[in-house]
């Protein structure tokens, strides 16, 4: 049982009203990853340069995250640097360095093709594609997007939905690749395409689920602060995929339900810190607590495991 994932290993500068870091680990796969570990296995597929610290790699390790996949070449790891204002639900990016990045051609080792899942984060819609090429039949394959390819590569998303089970994009991305103001009708359009499922994340107002009959709601848990909203969306994708995967065999409205709630959980404590700070110190036992209140919150039945 193992979820593999694709996407960036990068170095995140940022600074937000409450601090600042520099050359911090972030990245799409790394977030998913050490979100997803605490629900099943993950193998990365990704690139870095010779610079990437030893430090990110063994923290990484100690997570059990699969590298095989992790591509180590000579040139500069991706870096992003960018701002938060106090409204903290939009990143204002200063520099984007792809470095090694931009030559990224996943490669999947010969036992990555066989895992039960996929985890496509958000990189170049042919990229998507071109790994659905190299894998055998997995049981759930989900994917993310972004504004950059919605832009340049709209009708590669499209033909996308048709070959994934979930799609998972914020609002503001679901809106602009339908054309539509309101999310509901842009989350029905997108299902119409293909996927099973669509999740909307809606940044510090929570998420939706799309089904075929249905529409789940799950608010943000409510923090007195938020230090630093990156990689919180990549987090969420972590938890609610990695709970899904482990939960597959079962895989009905009430599973998919508790997966939205365990993925709004693991957003919570990533926005707490910079980078993996608080991911870091979460324990399986907190993760549970939370992810009961949060069921607490929009239930008067409470909630057993």
């Amino acid at each position: 049982m193992s979820v593999v994932v694709v996407g960036s290993v990068a170095l995140d500068s940022i600074r937000t009203p409450f601090g600042e870091c520099t050359d911090a680990l972030g990245g799409s796969a790394t977030y998913f990853s050490y979100s997803a570990s605490f629900f099943t296995s993950v193998k990365l597929v990704g690139v870095v340069g010779k610079d990437f610290p030893k430090e990110h790699v063994e923290l990484l390790k100690r997570k059990k995250v699969d590298l095989a996949g992790l591509q180590i070449v000579d040139g500069e790891t991706f870096r992003w640097s960018g701002f938060y204002e106090y409204d903290m639900n939009e990143a204002k990016t200063l520099a984007t360095h792809l470095n090694v990045f931009e030559r990224f051609r996943p490669i999947l080792p010969e036992d990555y093709k066989t895992s039960d899942c996929v985890f496509l984060a958000n990189i170049d819609p042919d990229l998507q594609l071109d790994v659905l090429n190299q894998v055998r039949k997995p049981k759930l394959i989900a994917a993310d997007t972004m504004n950059l390819w919605i832009s340049t590569k709209k009708e590669r998303i499209i033909h996308l939905c048709k070959h994934v089970h979930i799609l998972i994009l914020n609002d503001g991305e679901a809106r602009q690749l339908t054309g539509h103001n309101n999310v509901i009708k842009a989350g029905r359009t997108i299902l119409s395409w293909g996927p099973r499922y669509v999740v909307v994340k809606k940044g510090s107002h929570g998420a939706l689920l799309f089904t075929k009959d249905k529409l789940y709601s799950v608010p943000a848990y409510p923090l007195e602060n938020v230090f630093d909203p990156t990689g919180a969306g990549d987090t969420f994708a972590g938890g609610f995929v990695g709970y899904l995967n482990r939960e597959k065999n079962a895989l009905n409205d009430k599973v998919l339900h508790h997966a939205l709630f365990y993925g709004t959980a693991m957003a919570s404590f990533n926005v707490e810190k910079f980078s993996l700070e608080r991911l870091k110190t979460v324990s399986k036992a907190e993760i549970e607590k939370r992810m009961k209140e949060l069921h607490n919150m929009t239930s008067l039945v409470k909630y057993k495991m």
